[in-house]
């Protein structure tokens, strides 16, 4: 390797938008991430604040109809 060159590699602290913090080896000091293994859903296995529905259910909702009143009559 040519000597002068290449970026000096170090210890970097990561602080992830959770307030987790933990240290890698990175050309940078100090790195800000969103997500990070102790918030992340795939980690976690929790689900956000994203609601998952259906079209059908979007309209039953948007024009106030429901289910139960069809099948009760």
């Amino acid at each position: 390797m040519k000597k002068g060159i290449h970026p000096e590699y170090m210890d970097t602290k990561v602080t992830c938008a959770c307030g987790n913090t933990f240290t890698v080896k990175s050309n940078k000091a100090e790195l800000h991430i969103e997500a990070c293994d102790k918030c992340h859903p795939f980690y976690t296995g929790v689900q956000g604040a994203v609601a998952k529905t259906g079209r059908v259910e979007k309209f039953n909702r948007k024009y106030g109809l429901n289910q139960d009143e069809k099948k009760a009559a």
